[in-house]
């Protein structure tokens, strides 16, 4: 068995490595819910630490923005309170679902969710001329939507808003991804509530990892890395499918058990 001291230092390296990688390319959440989960936490427990220690990031990206301008503040925050609660609601449901399901579950949302991530397009710089959708509707469907998700799982979440806001609201990347922390930034909380209200988070870890995150991001938006990307996405990619093949290979898991009664 590694050394817990081991453990909880490699923890806070994926935290850094995560806040870098969200600074360049996004999608931090596929590398620090599958180290959590190599690192033995029950799945809830996992997907609670994990709100909390991104939290740091989307949060530290909020202010950035709203100090830079970018972000109509007054027009959004009512649907940033949307987005917590919807994630309120998605982390109930994952207290409800047993264990047993959870674990089933999860090797499959890495799987989609790296893979998705692996062949996304990335969303253009130019605004539609018109709004596909008006704000209200938008806040009302797209945003609790996303933010339920977050809540239940998480991983690729600002994607799926940067993708909401750019295509439906006709923003460009700019503005969509200052609105994306802000809504993220709403998602993590009311979903680390949640969590919180089940007793699952390891407060040890998650603030620890967090701050390694909010460091990271730090860099990684100092660092202005052009291309980086590239390598990246296919890291991640790589990263989730392996953790989920682990996951399914694990005897107690279904597939497991089916691959075991396979070969014996």
């Amino acid at each position: 068995m590694a050394d817990p001291d081991i453990i909880f230092a490699a923890l806070i390296a994926v935290g850094f490595a995560a806040g870098l990688i969200d600074a360049i390319a996004g999608g931090g959440g596929l590398l620090t819910i599958p180290a959590l989960l190599i690192a033995g936490l029950p799945p809830v427990t996992a997907l609670g630490t994990n709100k909390l220690q991104a939290m740091f990031g989307s949060g530290s990206a909020c202010l950035r923005y709203a100090r830079a301008g970018k972000l109509d503040w007054a027009l959004w925050w009512p649907f940033a309170f949307v987005s917590g609660l919807a994630a309120m609601g998605g982390a109930a449901l994952a207290g409800v679902l047993s264990p047993a399901v959870l674990s089933t579950l999860l090797p499959f949302f890495l799987i989609v969710i790296g893979v998705w991530f692996a062949f996304r397009r990335e969303p253009e710089e130019i605004a539609i001329e018109r709004p596909r959708l008006g704000r209200t509707t938008f806040g009302i469907t797209a945003v609790p939507s996303i933010g339920f998700y977050d809540g239940l799982f998480g991983p690729g979440t600002g994607s799926f808003f940067v993708l909401a806001f750019t295509t439906l609201r006709g923003q460009t990347l700019l503005r969509a991804t200052a609105h994306t922390k802000l809504m993220n930034f709403a998602s993590n909380i009311g979903g680390l509530a949640g969590f919180l209200a089940l007793g699952a988070v390891d407060w040890r870890i998650g603030l620890s990892m967090g701050v390694a995150q909010f460091v990271g991001a730090r860099c990684g938006a100092a660092l202005a890395i052009r291309g980086g990307g590239w390598l990246i996405r296919p890291l991640l990619t790589l990263i989730c499918l392996a953790t989920a093949l682990k996951l399914l290979s694990d005897q107690n898991h279904p597939v497991g058990r089916f691959l075991l009664g396979l070969i014996s």
